[in-house]
Parts: structure tokens; sequence; C-alpha cells
């Protein structure tokens, strides 16, 4: 093998190794960001699972009891 074929294949190699360094950067930051997403769902879910307080005067009446005298 020629010594200028050898350094053809390492400059090769070294373009496609400087590529592939660049997208991993790229997707370690889509990961980060997803994560990121994926934390505020989990915080979104569980603040809407909490028990919703009762108001008064808000709920309807669910017994009979309080029906008017009419029905």
């Amino acid at each position: 093998m020629s010594n200028h074929h050898t350094e053809q294949r390492l400059d090769a190699l070294e373009i496609k190794a400087s590529y592939a360094e660049d997208l991993l950067e790229e997707l370690d930051q889509v990961i980060v960001r997803q994560q990121a997403q994926i934390d505020l769902l989990i915080l979104e879910i569980h603040r809407l699972r909490q028990p919703v307080a009762d108001v008064d005067g808000m709920l309807l009446p669910s017994s009979t009891s309080d029906r008017p005298p009419h029905y």
C-alpha cells in the first residue's frame, strides 16, 4: 500500500469521525431537551392527579332531600 493511499484513507476516517462527533453532540442536545420536556410532563401529570378541593357552592347537590317540594 502506498503512503499516499494510506494518507487518503486516514483523512477520510478523520472526516467521518468529525461528522460523527458533530452528530453525537446534536443528538445529546436533543436528548437533554426531551428529558426536560418529560420532566415537565411528569410534574403536570402529578399536579393533575392531585385531588380537587371541594368548594362551597360549586358542587351540585347529590341527595334527593334537597329537591324542591314539587318533585
